[in-house]
């Protein structure tokens, strides 16, 4: 397949994220897999496409074991390779993503690094900037380390997987308000990642743009978490940090990127649609 060939991406992963305890009002098991209904949800939703649609195998098992300071690893090691194997087969020039947990975009992004030569900047929409490592022992969610796992840090097995990587100088946090801890502030500096909060892209996308061009880079990718959004609007994900951008504002930026620059991979993802995972518990109890 040539650059211009696009393929939707359903990459329901749920293992990367450790919220059992989280949400309250599911039970831990439902609260876990949350985000599995959720990729699935965001392709019915979705505009339909007639671009090719391919879905990433994942484990159901509720069955969980830390290794190398990741939960669920082997799950991910083995789902890592599963969906490179996927886009390498279809070899893509651009790639829209439907997650699942933030870890979603560490596969198509490095890949589309690699096609594109490193000539690549990613836009990070998310209320926290996902810098955590394995080594840090404070929270063992591999979608708190899906920056890193760009970057090429983090457990050597798991990032010598992937294709390529991205540097921190072509990295921006768009939307972040919660770096949950001091550590994490002060990694951000140190990998020297730039960062807009959501009062700077409020009215307009002009310094996300800007940062953009400063980059030198043509083809972008841009990461979009659910957690983001503005709480007092819209409850959609794990996340419920007041403060948040407006759907509408998100929607904004990510569509004013696409018109100045090639706009060459996509992801939504961390969904939990509490409601929808009520309903089908209770459907599940009916005689259907």
């Amino acid at each position: 397949m040539d650059k211009n060939t696009t393929i939707r991406l359903i990459y329901p992963q749920w293992q990367g994220g450790n919220i059992a305890g989280l949400i309250s009002e599911l039970e831990p098991d439902d609260a876990s897999r949350g985000y599995m209904l959720g990729a699935y949800m965001l392709n019915f939703l979705a505009p339909e496409t007639k671009n090719k649609t391919l879905t990433v195998p994942i484990s159901n098992d509720i069955n969980r074991v830390e290794e190398n300071g990741i939960l669920s690893y082997r799950e991910i090691l083995n789902q890592t390779k599963a969906a490179l194997n996927l886009i390498e087969k279809e070899n893509p020039g651009k790639i829209v993503t439907l997650g699942g947990d933030c870890s979603v975009s560490v596969v198509p992004f490095t890949y589309l690094a690699r096609k594109y030569n490193n000539d690549v900047a990613m836009v990070w929409i998310d209320a926290h900037p996902d810098i955590t490592l394995p080594d840090d022992k404070t929270y063992n969610g591999y979608h708190a380390m899906a920056v890193t796992a760009i970057m090429g840090r983090g457990n050597k097995k798991l990032v010598s997987e992937l294709p390529a990587q991205i540097s921190a100088d072509k990295i921006l946090f768009v939307g972040i308000r919660d770096w949950e801890r001091q550590e994490i502030k002060d990694r951000q500096q140190e990998y020297g990642i730039k960062h807009l909060t959501p009062d700077e892209v409020k009215i307009d996308s002009t310094k996300v743009i800007d940062w953009l061009k400063s980059t030198g880079a043509k083809h972008v990718v841009i990461h979009f978490d659910m957690d983001v959004l503005d709480p007092n609007e819209i409850i959609a994900a794990v996340g419920v940090v007041p403060n948040g951008i407006k759907m509408d504002e998100a929607a904004r930026v990510i569509n004013d990127i696409s018109k100045e620059f090639n706009l060459i991979g996509l992801t939504v993802a961390e969904p939990v649609p509490r409601t929808a995972i009520k309903l089908k518990n209770m459907l599940n109890k009916l005689p259907i």
